[in-house]
């Protein structure tokens, strides 16, 4: 009877990077819900929760708070790293500012590290497009030995190909 239980038990997906990286806004562009976006200190502590599919294939989504490493300082940075490592999510979405890709990667490493299935999103890569910044996400995605999905959530550019890579993390 557990077996049951569990396998009909939805996949939990996690969202998780630093503050201002647009985790909310891909949390909308997945669930359907809003989520109101703020940088005041303490807004985002709590842990905002929804639904989504891809192909029919049901997962409960996790916005997590701002967090810069799996090194808390922050209660914000506590609350993410907690709810990761005692909540074990089937995968994480790790959210970027492709303009600052490379101070943001630390953490991408530090989550393989902890052996979660990680998928990398480039967000605002429309910015980065602007600034003349090209970055090659396959030979990233061949680097890191993980799917890389460049995005601009905002936009909702990236978010098809993204729930196409989410239902193949998960089994789908």
């Amino acid at each position: 009877m557990a077996a049951i239980a569990n396998s009909q038990k939805a996949s939990l997906v996690a969202i998780v990077g630093n503050p201002n990286v647009g985790k909310s806004v891909l949390f909308n562009r997945l669930t359907g819900r809003y989520v109101t976006v703020s940088n005041y200190p303490g807004t985002t502590v709590e842990v905002s929760k929804g639904t989504a599919s891809a192909y029919r294939k049901r997962f409960t989504v996790v916005d997590t708070p701002g967090m810069y490493s799996m090194s808390p300082i922050t209660e914000e940075e506590r609350v993410s790293r907690k709810l990761l490592m005692e909540e074990r999510p089937d995968l994480v979405i790790h959210v970027v500012d492709a303009k600052n890709l490379q101070r943001m990667l630390p953490l991408t490493l530090q989550l393989i590290e902890a052996g979660f299935a990680v998928v990398l999103v480039m967000n605002m890569m429309d910015e980065a497009e602007k600034h003349g910044l090209r970055i090659d996400a396959i030979e990233l995605q061949n680097r890191l030995g993980i799917p890389v999905v460049p995005a601009a959530c905002l936009h909702g550019r990236g978010i098809d190909v993204l729930r196409d890579v989410v239902h193949g993390q998960l089994g789908g």
